[in-house]
């Protein structure tokens, strides 16, 4: 195993969080596991309330919600499957009733279906579109609804609020194999570009972030051997793969008002991949 393994990265102490989201609510798709996890505890230590939003897995939910309540934080546990609208409506319903309100949207719930083109089904083709694209438009929609109610409460937030897509490298590397899942971030990316543009005079914030190689388990595959590893460092200039928690600080800072003039943007948080390392030869 290389020096860097995958288990012996050292990372920074992301238990100290400045309470940069203060005052504010937060809703997390997909928030029973992996990134999902980590933005809704990440969040919950800058001092947001939580909704934790789950389709499979109740009690992964719910050890979300009680380890943001260990450390003091509010959390709640919300059902719905982002690909149904009625789901979604009700999803929004029951946090904004829990927490008052919706300032922060994340809607981070995503899958996979993987095949190579001729043996890819229409169902694979939908299921991924439906979770991941139009997923993420629902609750966008339920959103700036919330946004547009209650306006810009200076106090809390200079915005009236703040969107997160979570899309990934794909959105700009091919990916052969996957077209589905690319396909849906690449169009992940230009919705939220258009979002952008439409919602910044309501003084709505909408960026994304990209996602490089991260720790979790839809790609285990990927890293939990030496050799996976160190095939999937080929990749990744800074020699470590990413963590959940580099996403949700990555999160943290987009919510915030530090980040108030950012709009239109995918931040990717990769290690340099989308620095094309396959070229640091000359190609």
């Amino acid at each position: 195993m290389s020096s860097n393994g995958p288990f012996n990265t050292t990372l920074p102490n992301y238990r100290s969080q400045p309470q940069l989201l203060e005052g504010q609510a937060a809703l997390v798709t997909g928030a029973n596991s992996g990134i999902g996890r980590a933005v809704a505890i990440g969040l919950a230590r800058a001092g947001a309330r939580v909704a934790v939003n789950w389709v499979v897995g109740e009690e992964a939910a719910n050890d979300v919600v009680a380890a943001i309540e260990k450390e003091g934080g509010k959390a709640v546990a919300v059902y719905a499957d982002v690909s149904k609208e009625d789901d979604v409506a009700a999803m929004f319903k029951t946090a904004i009733e829990a927490l008052g309100t919706i300032d922060i949207l994340v809607p981070n719930a995503g899958l996979q279906r993987d095949a190579k083109v001729t043996d890819m089904t229409l169902a694979e083709w939908q299921k991924v579109m439906d979770v991941n694209l139009t997923g993420q438009f629902l609750c966008i929609r339920e959103a700036v609804k919330e946004f547009d109610r209650r306006g810009v409460k200076q106090e809390v937030s200079v915005a009236a609020g703040k969107i997160i897509c979570m899309s990934s490298v794909h959105e700009v590397i091919p990916w052969a194999g996957h077209i589905n899942y690319a396909a849906s971030k690449g169009g992940i990316q230009m919705m939220m570009k258009s979002l952008a543009q439409e919602l910044a005079p309501r003084r709505i914030r909408v960026n994304a972030i990209g996602p490089g190689a991260i720790r979790t388990p839809i790609n285990t595959d990927a890293w939990n051997t030496p050799e996976a590893y160190d095939k999937l460092m080929e990749l990744v200039p800074y020699n470590r793969i990413g963590e959940p928690e580099d996403i949700a600080q990555a999160a943290i800072f987009l919510a915030s008002d530090m980040a108030d003039y950012i709009t239109g943007v995918t931040l990717f948080v990769d290690g340099g991949m989308t620095c094309y390392p396959g070229f640091a030869e000359g190609g």
